[in-house]
């Protein structure tokens, strides 16, 4: 099994593709169904936070390891518009493109690790882990 899966977001055919093979990378690596499924969730909704406030980014999943404990870290980056308030946006229901708002607090509560950095006009950067 490849040590990386590496996504490049461009389109729904994109974002479709990249969250079916993250339910394959991640069941490859020794996760079970839930866990596959959870980590399949996470990558959806940050490939579709891509596709529609920066029209472009990546997907990265990678393998990683802690103290013996095995786990899979997802990586999505993009170079749109950034997110002004990272604080209001990690908060259920707040949305500043006319969604539900459940995407990125959704995602952290689904992952066991979360990290969200963003600058306004340069992109943002999600890191997402989830341990066996």
């Amino acid at each position: 099994m490849s040590a990386e899966l590496h996504s490049h977001i461009r389109s729904e055919i994109d974002a479709s593709r990249t969250v079916l093979e993250s339910t394959l990378y991640s069941r490859k690596a020794g996760f079970d169904e839930t866990p596959s499924r959870m980590i399949a969730t996470a990558v959806s909704e940050l490939v579709r936070n891509i596709l529609k406030y920066a029209g472009t980014g990546e997907i990265r999943l990678r393998q990683v390891k802690k103290m013996g404990s095995r786990g899979i870290e997802i990586e999505a980056t993009d170079h749109g518009p950034g997110i002004v308030d990272c604080e209001a946006a990690m908060r259920d229901h707040y949305s500043s493109g006319g969604t539900l708002g459940l995407g990125l607090p959704g995602v952290k509560r689904m992952m066991d690790e979360f990290s969200l950095q963003s600058t306004p006009g340069e992109g943002t950067r999600v890191i997402a882990r989830k341990w066996i």
